[in-house]
């Protein structure tokens, strides 16, 4: 175990957010009192949004390309350094079905990279968040061979058991140098977030509508039977509570599939479902909103999400895109587990540099 300062009771760790996207997790680690030096990422569309809420600096680049002296350099020389790598989950997306290829254990060069930086750069801390299936499939067996040294914890959790208003279920891994003691997530044991306490004072809007206030807050517009089928949807139902004119050929496949989960509206008073890409469309899933005759919009995703109400996404109203912002708020770490994460990572360095 390395050897660690006992005069200071709460030490620095200094991170680096790989795959940091909008910054999400950066953003929850800040908040918990982690330094976060930089983020790193290949679309460019995150800087503005990472460097805009966050006291770090945007690195555009292909984190399959970058070199452990890289890393080095953005650790400094700080004692307790973490590297976050939240890779990409594109071979599970249930959106992404279609044509896929099957061989799963191909698809993960990213996890694969982020393993190599880990295995060269040995940082004291690390940790993971990804889709609850990766843990089915050879690649994760082989992602965690490339942690030798580290003492692990990984844990599918539900995020509504730590404070998210939404139904995400996601697989986490903390690892440490340190040792094992402290290592891991604990539910916070409160009653679940829902979606009345996240977004029900916000500005009612009709289908087409946006708030003057606030560019995020733009309600997509419906088309005239869309518009019909979202008036006869109820808080957590279906389509089949429609009236049978308004169905769609695509509800029920000759398969037998019925995707009774699209066309629905959210209910008030739970856990909304998983924040998607597409999330700002009616037909792609239940992102009706409980009340309003219309689809979220992109501020009421993000804060389910838990990113806060103020949390700047473009620097012009004229740069909102439904399908860039759906994507990359879709895709994000929601900021409440990022400090979960955090918190957690604390309490392990500090029951470790405790004075002996």
């Amino acid at each position: 175990m390395p050897q660690l300062s006992t005069k200071k009771r709460k030490p620095v760790i200094q991170a680096v957010d790989l795959f940091c996207g909008v910054g999400g997790l950066t953003h929850g680690m800040l908040r918990a009192g982690i330094k976060v030096g930089a983020g790193v990422d290949i679309d460019s569309h995150c800087k503005f949004s990472f460097e805009a809420n966050n006291d770090a600096k945007f690195i555009e680049a292909d984190v399959a390309e970058m070199q452990a002296d890289q890393i080095r350099r953005l650790f400094g020389n700080k004692e307790i350094t973490l590297l976050a790598g939240c890779a990409p989950c594109q071979p599970f997306s249930t959106y992404s079905r279609s044509g896929r290829n099957q061989n799963y254990e191909t698809q993960w060069p990213l996890l694969r990279h982020f393993g190599r930086l880990v295995s060269e750069v040995q940082p004291t801390l690390l940790t993971m968040e990804n889709v609850p299936q990766l843990l089915d499939h050879q690649v994760f067996q082989s992602f965690l061979s490339s942690l030798a040294g580290y003492s692990l914890w990984w844990k599918v959790i539900d995020c509504t058991t730590f404070g998210i208003p939404q139904s995400r279920k996601r697989l986490v891994l903390l690892g440490s140098k340190l040792g094992p003691e402290k290592l891991g997530l604990m539910e916070t044991g409160n009653p679940p977030i829902t979606v009345r306490q996240t977004l029900g004072h916000l500005p009612a809007l009709s289908a087409g509508e946006n708030d003057p206030d606030d560019p995020l807050h733009t309600a997509p517009a419906l088309s005239a039977v869309n518009l019909e089928r979202i008036k006869a949807s109820v808080p957590g139902g279906t389509w089949r509570d429609w009236p049978t004119r308004l169905r769609s050929k695509c509800h029920r496949k000759a398969t037998g599939q019925t995707y009774p989960s699209v066309y629905g509206r959210m209910e008030w008073d739970k856990p909304s479902p998983t924040i998607t890409t597409q999330c700002f469309g009616f037909g792609n899933g239940r992102f009706g909103h409980p009340e309003q005759d219309r689809a979220i919009t992109l501020r009421e995703a993000a804060m389910l999400q838990t990113f806060p109400e103020t949390y700047k996404f473009v620097a012009s109203p004229t740069e909102v895109r439904f399908n860039r912002l759906g994507r990359l708020i879709g895709n994000a770490v929601p900021v409440v587990l990022g400090e979960e994460i955090a918190k957690s990572l604390i309490q392990h360095v500090n029951y470790y540099c405790r004075p002996r």
